[in-house]
């Protein structure tokens, strides 16, 4: 793992803090329940009041998203994401994000609600960001590229050194893989056929270890 690179493990799905100039961009938030872990984290790294650019959310599920308002507000620091996600953060439901459910997902969807976003976590970012954007003004030579599949906003961030954040749009579970939760498999497969011809050293996914893109066979 890049020294530039701290990956949050927390219990059930990952964040990262990446050095970005004199300062920090902040991937992904993780759960409430995480909330400690994650402030105690950012505190020993030394990021302070000020040092925190970005909060960038890879989209908007809670396991993802649950504590950007609250970093937000405490480092004043201002949250980025995909415009399709405002919707999910503004209301707390992931399935906003997401097209018509499946037979699978209507039968998922009373145990999901549980990961609902509390009116007292839920915000309007920022910052929107679309494919091609650059981080540069943030302190990080990084390049966004928007991956839909797993939610219709999922974003993705490559740095020049080759640090793949996929967020959910890859994952290591069980094994390095594309997003097994899928909104879109056609969408999803698409994207992955792009994203396979970047030069991609090492993808650091929002649940498991990072690992090397061939390992996806």
């Amino acid at each position: 793992m890049s020294q530039s690179v701290v990956r949050l493990a927390f219990k059930m799905v990952n964040a990262y803090l990446v050095r970005a100039g004199d300062g920090f961009i902040l991937i992904d938030t993780g759960f409430r329940s995480n909330r400690k872990a994650l402030d105690a984290a950012l505190t020993g790294a030394g990021c302070g009041v000020g040092d925190l650019k970005l909060i960038l959310i890879t989209h908007g599920d809670a396991d993802h998203s649950s504590n950007a308002l609250f970093v937000s507000k405490k480092y004043k620091a201002k949250i980025a994401m995909h415009q399709a996600e405002i919707a999910a953060v503004e209301s707390g439901d992931m399935f906003q994000s997401r097209g018509k459910p499946s037979t699978l997902r209507r039968l998922l969807k009373p145990l999901m609600s549980l990961f609902k976003l509390k009116a007292s976590e839920r915000f309007t970012p920022d910052v929107l960001l679309a494919d091609g954007d650059r981080l540069d003004a943030y302190g990080l030579d990084a390049t966004i590229y928007h991956v839909p599949g797993h939610t219709r906003g999922s974003l993705a961030v490559l740095t020049k050194d080759g640090a793949f954040f996929s967020g959910d749009f890859m994952e290591n579970r069980t094994k390095p893989s594309i997003a097994t939760f899928v909104d879109d498999a056609d969408v999803l497969q698409t994207q992955f056929e792009r994203i396979k011809t970047l030069n991609i050293q090492t993808v650091y996914p929002g649940h498991g270890t990072p690992f090397k893109l061939e390992e996806i066979g």
